[in-house]
């Protein structure tokens, strides 16, 4: 049997950060693996792809064709599956992805055949053999039904070589080529506005050691981001780590998701790992506010940010941080925000306005304010605001975003270090995406 596996291309409306982390579609490399050696398997990345979905289908005459998804790309899924029975009827069109695991009803469409609300090695053979009844997918020839029985993704082995062609353009910020990989799913962090722990579960497990090693060991580029939600969890977790790497003598640039928390509790394991590859940090400093930090649910304040800014300098680890714009600022607060930034001067840094997904409890705070319906799908990237602002007009609002994101980037960011370490072509790359989100912030500050 010919399959397709199809990740879809950006969304040009939305404001997201692709220009900045750009990773490889490692969930269609999980299925490949399942799938190779019974079937002719290809992954198509119409992120980077220029021919179309209708010319591949015409060429690859394929009998199945699944795509993934996220929140934003409802609306683009269900058009590439219309496109796809356009060129043949008779090709099956699976969904998935982390929006078919939040809101699989999203997807129900007369041209989609199988909605996978999660994924594992057994589900995903049995839909390839036309099975009925299979745990965790909706099937239209039962009237997409849900069995409601609980089930996560499987954390399953990828196939890297099936994205061979594509490799060389996978990044993060200045680090390209790049490939991910995950150590441990889950996390007890359970902040509010997040929506990860409730898709991978609460309790974090650290994948199989020997799985995890056969994997890591196959990986060819010289930079792996380690995309666990938070890889600072626990003094047990990074001395397991640390240990992998100096049993295989790996030589690798680490980059990973860190908390604040766990920076100040494993200083010394952080210097360890720092002499072991260790070049970044994505780090969650989210706000100046003490009182946001509580209401997200965040175990920290805002003087522990500084502290933990102060020890990865110190150990001349790379920071780059993420904030969120609330939708309760005034004028003062963004000022107040700006001048945070600068205290904890990182490498570089993002802001973007606070986001309510349908499926967080915060969702339900806010639902009276939101300016955009559920359904609204391509609104729901993490740079559109999606909450009406409390304390000024939403024009006014854009406005104080994009000068926080000018500020942050012209101003604040340490471009000149930055290019001396990655080079002028992948900081160019960074910039124009940093432009091109301006650009998107003016007309969004216009048309409102």
């Amino acid at each position: 049997m010919n399959i397709l596996l199809v990740r879809p291309p950006r969304i040009k409306q939305a404001i997201t950060l692709s220009s900045f982390m750009f990773s490889e579609p490692i969930g269609l490399e999980m299925i490949y693996e399942v799938l190779y050696k019974k079937h002719h398997v290809e992954i198509f990345d119409m992120m980077i792809e220029k021919t179309s979905l209708t010319e591949k289908l015409s060429q690859f005459k394929p009998n199945m064709v699944g795509i993934t998804s996220l929140c934003i790309d409802v609306k683009m899924v269900i058009e590439l599956a219309e496109e796809t029975k356009k060129v043949d009827e008779k090709i099956l069109v699976m969904v998935g992805g982390t929006q078919a695991f939040l809101n699989p009803q999203s997807f129900i469409s007369k041209h989609v055949d199988y909605i996978f609300k999660y994924t594992n090695s057994e589900n995903i053979i049995l839909v390839t053999e036309r099975k009925s009844n299979i745990a965790g997918v909706l099937q239209k020839s039962e009237g997409f039904n849900d069995s409601k029985i609980p089930g996560r993704n499987e954390y399953l082995i990828p196939n890297r070589e099936s994205t061979r062609k594509y490799r060389e353009e996978y990044s993060y910020f200045g680090y390209k080529p790049a490939a991910i990989i995950q150590y441990g799913v889950g996390c007890e962090k359970a902040c509010d506005f997040c929506l990860r722990w409730r898709i991978e579960g609460f309790k974090e497990e650290l994948i199989d050691r020997e799985l995890f090693i056969k994997d890591i060991l196959s990986i060819k580029e010289d930079s792996i981001m380690l995309f666990d939600n938070d890889f600072f969890a626990s003094r047990e977790k990074l001395e397991s780590f640390i240990g992998i790497i100096k049993e295989y003598g790996l030589k690798k640039n680490f980059i990973v998701y860190g908390s604040v928390e766990g920076t100040l509790l494993y200083k010394d394991l952080i210097a360890d790992f720092k002499n072991l590859g260790l070049k970044a940090v994505l780090i969650g400093y989210e706000t100046f506010s003490d009182d946001e930090l509580k209401n997200y649910n965040k175990n920290t304040r805002s003087t522990d940010n500084i502290k933990a800014s102060e020890i990865l300098k110190e150990l001349e680890i790379d920071v780059w941080a993420s904030f969120m714009a609330h939708p309760d600022w005034t004028k003062k607060d963004f000022k107040s925000f700006r001048n945070h930034i600068k205290k904890l001067n990182p490498q570089i840094s993002s802001i973007n306005p606070l986001t309510p997904f349908p499926n967080l409890p915060m969702y339900e705070g806010y639902k009276d304010r939101l300016l955009y319906d559920r359904d609204d799908f391509e609104k729901w990237s993490f740079g559109q605001v999606i909450i009406k602002p409390l304390n000024m007009s939403l024009r006014s609002y854009y406005f104080e975003l994009l000068k926080a994101y000018i500020d942050i980037n012209l101003f604040i960011n340490n471009s000149t270090e930055m290019i001396k370490k990655y080079g002028v072509k992948n900081m160019t790359r960074i910039i124009l995406g940093s432009l091109g989100a301006s650009f998107k912030y003016i007309k969004l500050m216009i048309k409102n």
